[in-house]
């Protein structure tokens, strides 16, 4: 169904927003009673947006149902997590299969070495790991690594980067970020970043970097930019830290292999779980060997539910059974096409707007001038993002509030085919709220 354009913006937001909560009344509700035990009513608070978030019943494959009973093409992805769709028969097998083993086993099983040493296979840093629970736990565990072998206090980070729940720099050190000590740097600027290098080198410990910066906008790093940060930590005995949390899916090796640039530690989570919680870190050896319990002052490093078995078996069989290499090369393809596309609908359009990423990840930005860094898209419309979100939604497409897409395997053409129709419409429907 054709959408209806609106002279202004503020009216047509408003006339979206009256169309979703009158369209969705179950999750109304739910909203209304999970807001009474749980603090805004959501567990996640990415997952809120006004007036009220969907509430979900189902998925399958490439789709999720609502509690109002309708289907969506997810192309939220559970913020990249959901990369094998929902209900892939091989995660339901493994899982059945080791909930007859049992899941508490009170130590080392035979589940965690081969899966470690699949992921070690998979990324080439990765000369030893350790497991944790999510990518917020594998940076902290990451960073605290770099402080002890170091000696060093400080870490530097970049500006409008997302680590995990304490380590976010989307606007600034947020209130609730981990007490280290920040070198905040701009993203992308390589004379900007090696001053700070340069400034406060003795007291660096390590050095993080998302290669492309997920959660504000699938925002990649140049080349120069990541190979220039490499040099000058190696230089300095600085840890260089790669935050492939979202980034390990956009290559059959992990983004690092993809730009050639090699990091000290990486850090890993979402998708290579196989979909339940996971997170790990590692990298060189001698740096890992801190956490080898057999050594003289070794660091602790626990968790009661690190090496899970679920997760373990899970996890395996996502990288070995289904997220392979050549799925990983063909899947990411299949984005960089999607991405050219809606680039080029735009441009077919005459609108301002553009669809930033890397391979099967991409976000939409309501501006026509270069983005190089988070900075360069805070100052666009966010009524037009909210009022994309809307209207996707409205025609059975979930993603991200803030723009993002991330595609899955079992999506056919079919599920592209429609995005594409989607946003065409959007740009015809919009063309004048969107033009300026």
């Amino acid at each position: 169904m054709a959408m209806q354009p609106n002279v202004d913006l503020d009216a047509a937001l408003k006339e979206a927003e009256d169309k979703y909560a009158i369209a969705n009344p179950n999750s109304r509700a739910y909203h209304e009673i999970a807001s009474r035990p749980i603090a805004g009513g959501v567990g996640r608070s990415a997952l809120y947006f006004r007036p009220f978030p969907l509430a979900f019943l189902r998925g399958e494959g490439a789709y999720i149902w609502d509690v109002d009973d309708h289907r969506y093409a997810d192309f939220m992805g559970d913020y990249t997590a959901g990369i094998f769709g929902h209900t892939h028969p091989a995660v339901r097998r493994v899982i059945v299969e080791t909930l007859d083993g049992g899941i508490a086993l009170n130590g080392p099983h035979r589940h965690e070495a081969p899966f470690a040493e699949a992921l070690c296979r998979r990324f080439p840093a990765f000369e030893q790991i350790r497991f944790a629970n999510s990518g917020t736990e594998a940076n902290i565990w990451a960073l605290t690594l770099a402080r002890a072998a170091t000696g060093r206090t400080h870490v530097m980070a970049f500006e409008g980067c997302y680590h995990g729940g304490v380590f976010n720099f989307e606007h600034g050190p947020a209130p609730v970020n981990y007490p280290i000590p920040w070198v905040l740097a701009p993203y992308n600027d390589l004379d900007g970043a090696l001053a700070l290098i340069d400034r406060h080198g003795n007291d660096l410990a390590a050095v993080i970097v998302e290669p492309m910066a997920g959660a504000s906008g699938c925002i990649p790093a140049e080349r120069e930019f990541l190979q220039a940060l490499r040099d000058a930590t190696r230089e300095k005995g600085i840890v260089f830290v790669f935050d492939e949390v979202m980034t390990s899916r956009l290559g059959p090796n992990g983004y690092q292999d993809e730009v050639g640039v090699m990091p000290d530690l990486m850090t890993v989570s979402k998708h290579l779980g196989g979909g339940l919680s996971f997170g790990a870190f590692g990298g060189r050896a001698d740096l890992m060997k801190h956490y080898d319990q057999t050594g003289e002052k070794s660091l602790p490093q626990s968790g009661t539910f690190n090496n899970n078995v679920l997760t373990m078996t899970a996890g395996l069989a996502a990288i070995e059974e289904i997220y392979t290499e050549d799925a990983a090369r063909d899947l990411n393809a299949r984005g960089d096409d999607l991405r050219a596309r809606l680039n080029g609908l735009a441009d077919k359009h005459g609108l301002p707007v553009q669809f930033t990423g890397a391979g099967s990840m991409l976000n939409i930005h309501f501006t026509a001038a270069p983005i190089r860094a988070p900075r360069d898209v805070r100052g666009t419309d966010l009524r037009k993002r909210d009022l994309f979100h809307f209207d996707m939604m409205d025609q059975d497409h979930f993603l991200a509030r803030t723009g993002m897409i991330a595609l899955s395997l079992p999506m056919t053409g079919t599920e592209i085919e429609g995005l594409v129709a989607a946003v065409d419409e959007f740009f015809f429907s919009r063309r004048s709220l969107l033009a300026d």
